[in-house]
């Protein structure tokens, strides 16, 4: 029961790491850049629409990784104060820091930020928010990264 319980969890971890971070890596990397080249200054509506479509998959995923990865340390007895000691506890604090700073860059772009842009009035003041809003993307985008690293390192120690 141990093992079918551990791929489930390990199953959903995965699927929701590649959802967030994949959804992250496409709409940077392709969608983005595609939309300015193509509509210019009308980008705005599709990637709004995008944001919109986008936002339940990575709070569902955001979600499923707390559930999932509270569960895994708990079937393999990970949580106490062994979880912080050597080089493995260390990483897995960094993943679950890096993971919080994560959740919490995508509530407030999504829950403090984008309402501001939203009600913004001033080109100029619009075009700040939204260029600290793509900065916070990236910086999700470097910590997703991080954390996938970090789980490699967590596996082979």
């Amino acid at each position: 029961m141990r093992e079918i319980l551990l791929v489930v969890f390990i199953w959903l971890h995965l699927t929701a790491t590649i959802v967030w971070l994949g959804g992250i890596a496409f709409i940077l990397l392709v969608t983005l850049p595609s939309v300015r080249q193509v509509l210019q200054d009308k980008a705005g509506g599709l990637m709004g629409e995008v944001t919109r479509r986008f936002t339940p998959m990575a709070n569902l995923s955001i979600l499923f990784l707390f559930l999932s990865g509270f569960s895994l340390m708990a079937i393999n007895g990970n949580i106490s104060a062994d979880l912080l000691k050597g080089e493995r506890g260390t990483a897995m604090l960094l993943k679950i820091l890096l993971f919080l700073l994560m959740a919490g860059v995508h509530f407030y772009r999504g829950k403090v930020l984008a309402p501001r842009i939203a009600k913004t009035q001033s080109d100029g003041e619009k075009v700040r928010l939204q260029k600290l809003s793509l900065n916070l993307v990236w910086l999700n985008f470097g910590a997703g990264l991080a954390v996938l690293l970090l789980s490699a390192f967590v596996c082979v120690k």
